[in-house]
């Protein structure tokens, strides 16, 4: 498809590609999407596509996964320092989502949005996540040797529960079991914002590693407590008459 053409004047700055944003949560509002919105201006100044943002953040944020799950045993030996792992962690998620952000947001702003990009979006999506609970898990059963495989499958499977409910809320199906965007109820829903929960996972491994376990443990149920919920929502919806 081909670029709208724009003059100089009418070049989209950053206030008009964060307006196009599809939300994710008070952290990743205020934060994820802005940065996002200022990698979409730079990718249409350097005419690079909205494919090529969301191709990076799946190479970014494996990346980042990867150095994790290699380095978990190390750092739980006492070989590796946590807090530069850690670190890492915390930032190359973030900027990854940052792009997964951004890819959006231009092509909506630049008109280059297609089905297949779309497709390519939520399996980027699928993968990079895929890879950041993997990351997790490696680092709880190195800290933890113990840990239950039960607890660590549970936590993959539950961990989905977002991204899957965040593509149904596209289309005629969409639904929202609490409308409401009040101050109090956007906080609450902070454990449910992706860029909040990568943010948090990212302290836990610059602070504490050995915590790895209880973030997952709390995650699960979370996650778990929000599937059970949203079955229920359904539910009764479907059989209304």
């Amino acid at each position: 498809m081909s670029k709208p053409s724009q003059t100089a004047d009418s070049v989209p700055g950053a206030a008009e590609y964060y307006a196009v944003n599809r939300g994710g949560g008070l952290f990743s509002e205020a934060v994820s999407q802005h940065v996002g919105a200022r990698i979409a201006v730079i990718a249409r100044k350097r005419g690079i596509a909205p494919t090529v943002l969301t191709v990076f953040n799946l190479g970014l944020g494996c990346l980042v996964s990867f150095v994790v799950i290699a380095a978990a045993t190390p750092v739980a030996e006492g070989r590796v320092w946590a807090w530069p792992i850690g670190l890492l962690a915390l930032i190359g998620w973030q900027l990854a989502y940052a792009f997964d952000c951004a890819d959006g947001q231009l092509a909506r702003v630049t008109g280059q949005t297609s089905l297949a990009g779309g497709r390519l979006d939520v399996l980027c999506d699928v993968a990079v996540q895929i890879s950041l609970v993997s990351a997790l898990a490696a680092t709880a059963q190195a800290q933890v040797s113990d840990t239950p495989a039960w607890l660590l499958a549970a936590f993959a499977g539950t961990w989905m529960v977002n991204l899957v409910t965040s593509v149904m809320q596209g289309g005629e199906q969409a639904a929202s079991m609490v409308t409401s965007r009040s101050m109090p109820i956007r906080l609450v829903k902070l454990v449910r914002d992706y860029g909040a929960v990568i943010a948090l996972a990212g302290l836990v491994l610059i602070v504490a590693p050995q915590w790895t376990i209880w973030f997952i443990g709390l995650f699960t149920l979370v996650n778990a407590a929000f599937l059970a919920a949203s079955v229920i929502f359904s539910a009764r919806a479907a059989l209304r008459p």
